[in-house]
C-alpha cells in the first residue's frame, strides 16, 4: 500500500453550499476507502452524502451540523493507512439570493481498460439549485445499461467497453430557463490485444513455401512480433513479413527452417501470444535441381526459357514449375507457371517491354519438390514506336505542310522520318530526319499538276515503327484558292489605321451599298412577279395531259396484264430519253448563255422565272433550289430540287466533266 498522493484539504463553505473532500492512494490489491468525522466512521444519514469509488466525499446543502474534522482511511490485505485531517467550517446562514449556476468540479480525462468502472464527477452550485444532465459530444446516446447516477450529478459507467470511449459533457441548467454552464471530459477505453486468427502448425516438403497467418485486435491496434524458437525473427532473403506483420512467409524451405514460430500481439492494455510448428518433410530419392537453365528474349513482351532434366532421380518427376519475377521486384512478387514433364521449355508472354526478368525451375514428384535451379536472367526487347497521326495542309499550288502529334501512345521515340514522292513514282524523296520535338514540316517546290504521296514514321533505338501514308493533289487546291481569293486583311487594317479620312469614306460607301442592295431586291422581286404572270399567260395548257388522263392511264396500267405493263415501261423509258434530250439541249456559246433556253423553236424564257421545257411545253417552276454541290478531281455534281403541280419530277442532278463541255442529266 503506497502513501497517499492526494490528501483531503480544509475548507470553508457557506450554509446551503457543497463541500468536497478527496484522497487517492494505490495498492495491490486495490484498497478500500472509508471516511471518518471527528475520528469516528461517517455514516450517511441522508442523500446529501455521496461516497464515490474514486475516494471522493461530497456533501450537498451543507448545514451547521456538518462542521468537524474529516479524514479518510485506506486498507487492503497488506496494510492500513490514515490520511491527514481536514476541517470543514460552515459560515453564514442560508439566503434566497439568486446565484448563477456554477460547476465547481467537472469530469476529468480518464484512460481505463475494458470491464473497469468509470466515474465522471460533476459538482454544481447555484440558487436555485441547478439541474445536472449528461450527454455525449458526438450526439450518440449514452444508454442505460451499466449507467448509474451517484448523488446529484455524478455519472458512473460499469463494465466499460470500447464503445464507451468519447467526450462526455456535464451541463448545469437553471430550472425553467435556458441558462446553463457546461464542462466536459474525455473517456478513453483500451482493450488488450486478443487473437482473431491463430497461426496453425503445418508440414511442408523441402523447397516449397510455408505461410503462417496471425491476426489480432485491440485498442489501440496491437503490434505483432514473430519469434523463432523464442528468438526474435528478422526478415531475410527467403523469410518475409507482410500485411503489418500479419503474414509470415518462408520461401524455399529447408530443414533449417523447422522450428516453433510464435506470434506476440501487444498494446498499451496488454499482450498475448500464440505459437505454431513448422515440420519440414524430406523424402529420399527426390530429383536434383533442373540444369542448364537459359532465357532468351523473343520480342518486346515474350522470353523463351529452356532447361535440362535433373542429373538424378528423374523417373518419378510429374512436372516442372517455372518461377517468374521482375529482377527489380522482391522475391514475394514472383508468380509460377506449371509445365509438363515432357516439356523442357516455356515461352513466357505478357511481359513488359525493355524489362529484366529472373527465372528458376523446380522439379516436382508426388513426394515433394527438388531444390531450385540456378537463376537465369534476361530482358525483353525494346518496343518500336506506334503509328503517328499525319495531317496534310495545302499551303499554295507548290507547297504543302505535313503535321503530326506526339503523344504518350507513340511510346519512346527518338525522332521521325518523312518521305514524299509523286504518285506511282518509283523512289521516295527522303528520309527527312526530324527530332522528336518537331511536329510539322513544309514541303516546297512541288509540281501543281501532280498528286503526291507523303509517308511519316517514328523511330527509336529499337527500330522504325509502321508508317502513315497520305495523298494530296495540288491542282484542286490551286483552283479553289483562285475561286476563294483571301483578302489581305492585314493590309486593309493597316490602311484603315493610316487615314481617318479613309474610314469616313469607307463608312459612307458601305451605307450607300446597303441602301442600293435593298432597293435592288425590292424592285427585282416586283419585276419577277410581273414576269411570272406574263409567262403563265403564255403557257400552252392543251399540250399538257390533264391529271385525270394520267390517273386513267395509271389505272389501265395497273389493271392490265404483265406483258402490257412491260411494253408500257419500255415505251416510257424511250419517252424519258427523248424528254431528256429536249430538256437538256446541246450547250450554246457563252455569249448566248443568259438569253434564255432554246429547244424546238420555243422562244427564250427570262431567267427571272425558272422553267422546265418538256415535250415542247414550258412549265414555270414554283421552286428551283440547289440542294448539293460536290467537287472532285474529275467532275462537278450539282443536285437541284424542283416543284410543279403538273410534273412528276422533283429532283435533277447535273454532272459536268472537267475535260469536256458536255452536260448529262439524271
Amino acid at each position: 500500500l503506497s502513501p497517499f498522493h492526494v490528501q483531503p484539504r480544509s475548507m470553508v463553505v457557506e450554509e446551503g453550499g457543497v463541500a468536497r473532500f478527496q484522497c487517492q492512494i494505490h495498492g495491490l490489491p486495490e484498497p478500500l476507502i472509508m471516511w471518518l468525522k471527528n475520528r469516528r466512521p461517517l455514516e450517511p444519514r441522508d442523500d446529501r452524502f455521496t461516497f464515490l469509488p474514486t475516494g471522493v466525499l461530497q456533501i450537498t446543502r451543507v448545514g451547521e451540523d456538518d462542521s468537524g474534522i474529516y479524514q479518510c482511511v485506506a486498507a487492503n490485505t497488506a496494510d492500513t493507512r490514515h490520511s491527514e485531517e481536514a476541517s470543514l467550517t460552515v459560515s453564514g446562514s442560508h439566503s434566497n439570493i439568486y446565484k448563477e449556476p456554477k460547476i465547481l468540479v467537472g469530469p476529468e480525462n480518464l484512460t481505463l481498460t475494458v470491464h473497469q468502472t468509470a466515474v465522471l464527477e460533476c459538482v454544481a452550485t447555484g440558487n436555485p439549485r441547478p439541474i445536472v444532465s449528461w450527454s455525449r459530444l458526438d450526439g450518440r446516446p449514452i444508454g442505460v445499461e451499466g449507467i448509474q447516477v451517484l448523488g446529484t450529478g455524478n455519472l458512473m459507467i460499469s463494465d466499460l467497453s470500447v464503445q464507451h470511449s468519447g467526450v462526455y459533457v456535464c451541463a448545469a441548467n437553471k430550472p425553467g430557463t435556458r441558462v446553463r454552464r457546461t464542462a466536459q471530459g474525455r473517456l478513453v477505453v483500451h482493450a488488450p490485444a486478443e487473437f482473431v486468427q491463430y497461426p496453425q502448425s503445418i508440414s511442408r516438403p523441402v523447397g516449397t513455401t510455408a505461410i503462417f497467418n496471425c491476426l489480432a485486435q485491440g485498442e489501440p491496434i496491437p503490434h505483432l512480433t514473430w519469434l523463432k524458437n523464442g528468438e526474435i525473427l528478422a526478415p531475410s532473403g527467403h523469410i518475409k513479413l507482410k500485411n503489418n506483420n500479419n503474414t509470415l512467409t518462408i520461401n524455399g524451405i529447408s530443414p533449417e527452417d523447422e522450428a516453433i514460430y510464435q506470434c506476440i500481439a501487444e498494446n498499451d492494455a496488454g499482450s498475448t501470444q500464440a505459437s505454431a510448428r513448422l515440420t519440414v518433410l524430406w523424402a529420399e530419392g527426390l530429383p536434383g535441381p533442373p540444369r542448364e537453365v537459359k532465357a532468351a528474349a523473343l520480342s518486346a513482351t515474350a522470353i523463351h526459357v529452356s532447361w535440362s532434366e535433373p542429373s538424378e532421380n528423374t523417373r518419378d518427376i510429374i512436372g516442372y514449375v517455372l518461377h517468374i519475377r521482375k529482377t527489380a521486384d522482391a522475391v514475394e512478387m514472383e508468380y509460377q507457371e506449371a509445365v509438363s514433364k515432357t516439356t523442357l521449355q516455356q515461352a513466357v508472354t505478357d511481359l513488359q517491354p525493355c524489362t529484366g526478368y529472373t527465372f528458376y525451375i523446380k522439379a516436382y514428384t508426388s513426394r515433394g519438390a527438388s531444390k531450385p535451379s540456378k537463376l537465369a536472367v534476361s530482358s525483353t526487347l525494346g518496343e518500336v514506336p506506334a503509328v503517328p497521326a499525319l495531317f496534310i495542309k495545302v499551303l499554295n499550288s507548290t507547297a504543302i505542310q505535313a503535321a503530326w502529334e506526339t503523344t504518350i501512345k507513340l511510346g519512346q521515340q527518338e525522332g521521325f522520318k518523312l518521305y514524299y514522292r509523286r504518285i506511282h513514282g518509283s523512289h521516295f524523296t527522303g528520309p527527312v530526319l526530324l527530332p522528336s520535338n518537331v511536329t510539322s514540316y513544309n514541303i516546297t517546290q512541288l509540281d501543281p499538276m501532280i498528286a503526291y504521296e507523303v509517308k511519316l514514321l517514328a523511330f527509336n533505338r529499337h527500330g522504325d515503327g509502321n508508317s502513315t501514308v497520305r495523298f494530296v493533289a495540288l491542282r484542286d487546291a490551286a483552283e479553289r484558292s483562285v475561286l476563294n481569293t483571301p483578302c489581305d486583311c492585314l493590309k486593309e487594317e493597316h490602311s484603315s489605321k493610316t487615314s481617318t479620312t479613309g474610314i469616313i469614306i469607307g463608312t459612307h460607301i458601305g451605307v450607300t451599298c446597303i441602301i442600293f442592295c435593298v432597293l435592288f431586291l425590292v424592285f427585282g422581286y416586283r419585276g419577277r412577279l410581273l414576269m411570272c404572270k406574263n409567262v403563265e399567260d403564255r403557257l400552252a395548257t392543251p399540250q399538257t395531259p390533264s391529271r385525270a388522263q394520267r390517273n386513267s392511264q395509271g389505272l389501265v396500267l395497273n389493271g392490265g396484264p404483265r406483258r402490257g405493263r412491260e411494253e408500257f415501261t419500255a415505251n416510257r423509258k424511250m419517252a424519258d430519253m427523248n424528254e431528256l434530250e429536249r430538256l437538256f439541249p446541246a450547250p450554246v456559246p457563252n455569249d448566248h448563255q443568259h438569253k434564255g433556253l432554246m429547244a424546238n423553236n420555243i422562244s427564250p424564257i427570262s431567267e427571272e422565272q425558272p422553267s422546265l421545257i418538256c415535250q415542247n411545253s414550258v412549265f414555270p417552276l414554283d421552286e428551283f433550289v440547289v440542294t448539293q454541290e460536290q467537287h472532285t478531281t474529275f467532275e462537278t455534281v450539282v443536285q437541284c430540287s424542283i416543284d410543279h403541280p403538273e410534273l412528276n419530277v422533283n429532283q435533277i442532278s447535273f454532272t459536268a466533266a472537267k475535260d469536256s463541255s458536255s452536260v448529262t442529266a439524271e
